[in-house]
């Protein structure tokens, strides 16, 4: 028996060396026990399978060999002497080709990420300088500064007047433009910033904060050196919260609002402090007004930009608390009543100013409780154009009826 078995692992084993099934155990085991009767009543042999394992294993050697072979494709591209007669070498290009063209556009992609010279033609800078500069919102600004230089109860300096001005613009401007280079990521998002100078790339951030910085030293100079260190330092801190503080915000908290109606509303108090020197109960109550009248404004504004601000990430009254931007707009209507009242209070107009503001501010605070009831599209932006020629009303009615503050000459005493 044993060298029957011996002889069956020899055979089994021979031609197939390399491997070695459980099989062979199988068939010694029923050998055995089939030649043992008492083992052969107690355990009742498994029924094998009609094929031998040698047969098993050549059928799969025989599936092994029917594999296909895998012919390599040489990466190298044919020689100009292999190449036919009357066939174009482009017609003959192969894999090698193709990684070299995959590796020319990997260079042209790292290029692309790197720092490059960018070409500003002459004739196009003003125009590139007015939009980073925000010319319109600038305009706006220099206004309300002169509007406060023109109410302060001195006698008008039009040189002090002019410089006052050109320092507040240029102030503004660099506020602007710092502002600009801060939301380049966000504003690329936003149907209503992403012509932006710097989100289209026609002007590199370097020459940006430099346009900023020049400004921003040349107008806070002027207003120090050639007006007065008060109006200079309020330049300052307006550049500073409106950079530092209101851009910031508004990615942050709803506050930005109320930040941003402070921003606006210093430039009044400028010019009044830059025509008198000192900050004054008339200065506060313009920078009052226009603290109020921003209110309306932008939250009227901000109500249609609704899914710009959000696509860009800004959290705004109108996007967040839109119940709280409405009371918050017809709030401040009303309140334009009761601080054009008060403008006679403090001497700084006649009592026709509040009777002849009247009409305009009724009208406003009208459009402001439409804003409020229907929460629409339409009311909303009657709103905000009303917005835009109210404010310029209302200071051209508070200029004319400005209260006269002559100084009473004293009469010369006779001498004794």
């Amino acid at each position: 028996m044993q060298k029957a078995s011996c002889r069956l692992l020899y055979v089994y084993t021979v031609p197939y060396k390399r491997w070695m099934t459980f099989q062979c155990f199988s068939i010694l085991r029923c050998k055995y026990v089939t030649q043992h009767k008492a083992l052969q009543d107690q355990v009742k042999p498994k029924p094998e399978s009609s094929t031998s394992p040698i047969h098993e294993k050549s059928s799969f050697v025989q599936e092994r060999i029917a594999l296909p072979e895998i012919k390599l494709v040489s990466a190298v591209s044919p020689r100009l002497s292999e190449v036919p007669p009357g066939k174009d070498l482009a017609a003959q290009e192969g894999p090698g080709d193709t990684i070299m063209e995959a590796s020319a556009i990997a260079a042209e992609a790292r290029e692309d990420r790197h720092w490059k010279e960018m070409k500003v033609e002459l004739a196009n800078l003003p125009d590139i300088l007015a939009r980073l500069s925000k010319i319109k919102l600038t305009a706006l600004v220099v206004t309300t500064a002169s509007a406060g230089f023109a109410m302060a109860p001195v006698p008008f300096d039009l040189s002090c007047f002019l410089v006052a001005s050109i320092g507040t613009g240029l102030a503004s401007c660099a506020a602007n433009s710092i502002n600009q280079f801060f939301e380049v990521p966000f504003d690329s998002n936003m149907n209503r910033t992403k012509n932006r100078p710097l989100v289209r790339g026609q002007l590199s951030p370097l020459h940006a904060v430099c346009f900023a910085a020049a400004c921003a030293v040349t107008g806070i100079t002027l207003l120090t050196c050639a007006i007065n260190p008060l109006t200079g330092a309020l330049g300052a801190f307006n550049i500073f919260l409106y950079t530092c503080c209101y851009t910031p915000m508004k990615r942050i908290s709803i506050a930005n609002t109320w930040v941003g109606a402070v921003v606006g509303a210093i430039p009044p108090v400028m010019g009044w402090t830059a025509a008198t020197g000192s900050l004054d109960a008339g200065a506060l109550l313009l920078g009052g007004i226009l603290y109020s009248w921003q209110f309306p404004h932008f939250n009227a504004l901000s109500w249609n930009l609704r899914e710009d601000y959000s696509r860009g990430g800004y959290c705004m009254m109108s996007v967040t608390h839109p119940a709280l931007c409405k009371r918050v707009a017809l709030r401040h209507c009303l309140a334009l009543i009761g601080l054009s009242t008060l403008a006679p209070v403090l001497s700084v107009t006649t009592w026709t100013f509040p009777i002849a503001s009247l009409p305009i501010n009724l009208y406003i605070s009208y459009l402001g409780f439409r804003f409020y009831r229907d929460s629409d599209r339409s009311s909303s932006r009657k709103l905000f154009f009303c917005s835009l020629w109210h404010l310029p009303m209302l200071l051209l009615i508070m200029y004319t009826c400005k209260k006269s503050h002559e100084r009473k000459q004293e009469k010369p005493q006779p001498a004794s």
